[in-house]
C-alpha cells in the first residue's frame, strides 16, 4: 500500500506518484518504451512522469495500472486519488506569471521539505529576509519592472516564509558568508533592520544561522550558493538546488548529494557557532 505524508504538497506528490509508477513498471519487467506505447506517448514522457516533472492524466495512470497488473481496487483508488491531489495547483499558482518554471518546482519542494540547509554568499537567504530588504533585492534585480510587479514579488517571498512558522515547519539551517551581511542593500537602516531580524529569528528552535567570517579566508564552497532539501517521506530523495542566472540545477543522484553534503559539513565546521553568530551580527550592525 502506498503511504503518503499528510503535509505533502503537489510537487512532492507528483514525485511520489512517479516513483510508485516506476517501481510497479520495473517489478513487471516492462520497459519505458512499452509503457509509453500503452498510453500513446514516448519513452521520454514516461521518464518525465516517473521523475514527477509533469502533470498526470487520470486515463494514462489508469492504463498504466492495468498494464502493470494492479487489479486490487483499494490500491487503484489510492493511486487515482493521489493523481487528483498531485494535479492540484499549489498556493503559488497565482504567482505563475512571475515565477519561471524552473523556480516553481523549487517552491513546491521547499514547501514539502522536512529540513532545508542553505549556503548564501551574496544575499541573506530569501526565507530570512525582511520585507524592506526583499524589496531592495528584488528591485535591483528586476530593472524596469512596474511597482505593482515588484510588490507582488515581495508578497511571494513573504508568503514563502510562512513555512517556517507552525507545528510542521521544517528545520532551516543557513550558512551565510559575511560579505552578504556587510553589503548595505537598501541602505543602512534597511540593513540594520535585516540584521536585527536575523538575531530575532535565532530564537526560533527550528532556525539555525551560522556565518563564515572574513577571517577564515578561502573555504570549500567557492563555487557559489546552493541548498539541500530533505523530506520526511523515505521515497523522496534528498535534492540539491543550485540556482543559475536564468535556470537551475536539481541534483538527486546519491553521489551528487553526498558531495554537496560534505561541502555543507565543512562550511558548518568553519563558521560561527550560534552564540558567536549573534555576537558577530551585533558587531556588523554597530559597524554600519
Amino acid at each position: 500500500m502506498i503511504q503518503i505524508q499528510a503535509g505533502s504538497g503537489p510537487t512532492a506528490l507528483r514525485i511520489l506518484l512517479g516513483s510508485q509508477l516506476r517501481k510497479l513498471r520495473e517489478s513487471k519487467g516492462i520497459s519505458r518504451d512499452q509503457a509509453g506505447q500503452c498510453i500513446r506517448a514516448s519513452e521520454s514522457k514516461i521518464s518525465r512522469m516517473e521523475l514527477g516533472r509533469v502533470g498526470f492524466k487520470e486515463r494514462d495512470v489508469a492504463d498504466l495500472l492495468a498494464l502493470y497488473g494492479v487489479e486490487d481496487e483499494e490500491t487503484r483508488n489510492v493511486v487515482m486519488n493521489l493523481v487528483e491531489r498531485a494535479n492540484e495547483p499549489g498556493w503559488w499558482h497565482r504567482f505563475n506569471d512571475l515565477l519561471p518554471s524552473w523556480f516553481q518546482a523549487y517552491v513546491g519542494l521547499e514547501e514539502a521539505a522536512e529540513r532545508i540547509r542553505t549556503y548564501e554568499v551574496q544575499f541573506v537567504p530569501g526565507l530570512l529576509q525582511t520585507k524592506e530588504y526583499a524589496r531592495a533585492v528584488i528591485t535591483a534585480g528586476a530593472v524596469g519592472a512596474a511597482p505593482e510587479e515588484i510588490a507582488r514579488r515581495v508578497d511571494l517571498r513573504l508568503e514563502r516564509q510562512r513555512i517556517l512558522d507552525g507545528e510542521n515547519s521544517p528545520k532551516f539551517w543557513a550558512v551565510i558568508d559575511e560579505a552578504a551581511l556587510r553589503r548595505p542593500i537598501g541602505g543602512v537602516e534597511v540593513m540594520r533592520g535585516q540584521i536585527q531580524h536575523l538575531i530575532d529569528l535565532m530564537n526560533q528552535p527550528n532556525i539555525t544561522i551560522q556565518v563564515i567570517p572574513f577571517s577564515h579566508g578561502g573555504h570549500a564552497a567557492e563555487g557559489g550558493a546552493f541548498s539541500i532539501l530533505r523530506f520526511a517521506d523515505p521515497d523522496l530523495p534528498d535534492v540539491v538546488y543550485v540556482e543559475q542566472l536564468a535556470s537551475a540545477l536539481y541534483l538527486d543522484k546519491r553521489e551528487e548529494v553526498d558531495r554537496y553534503s560534505e561541502v555543507m559539513e565543512r562550511l558548518c565546521a568553519v563558521s560561527t557557532t550560534p552564540t558567536e553568530t549573534v555576537d558577530l551580527l551585533r558587531q556588523i550592525m554597530a559597524d554600519l
